[in-house]
């Protein structure tokens, strides 16, 4: 049972995990819209909103916290000089989660996660 658990596991181990968050996030600071499972969208926008909150201060400590996690220099500055200045005002809430359709395969729930405007 996972009564009280943090975090989903996702049927992958944790390095796994972590890479999938990783890319999951920098192809949604590159597009700013993408379509994955619905469990994996929500595990990224806890994720994803962490990197927000750390880039919105935008001074150096702010680009190297927000590397640590992404490894990719042109998505990292986009965080930061482009995306995070845009929620300097938001307090959290910078996704938004929209449930899409079926998928055909396997059935499971899939769902568009965006920045909010």
């Amino acid at each position: 049972m996972r009564h009280k658990h943090g975090y989903r596991k996702l049927g992958r181990t944790s390095s796994h995990r972590a890479a999938l968050l990783k890319n999951l996030s920098i192809a949604l600071i590159n597009s700013e819209k993408i379509e994955t499972t619905l469990p994996k969208a929500k595990e990224l926008r806890a994720y994803i909103e962490k990197l927000i909150t750390r880039a919105r201060e935008g001074d150096f400590n702010a680009h190297r916290a927000v590397f640590a996690n992404l490894q990719d220099k042109s998505t990292t500055n986009k965080l930061v000089n482009e995306i995070a200045p845009k929620f300097k005002e938001r307090a959290g809430g910078y996704t938004r989660i929209i449930k899409t359709r079926i998928r055909r395969g396997d059935a499971t729930q899939m769902a568009y996660i965006e920045f909010v405007a």
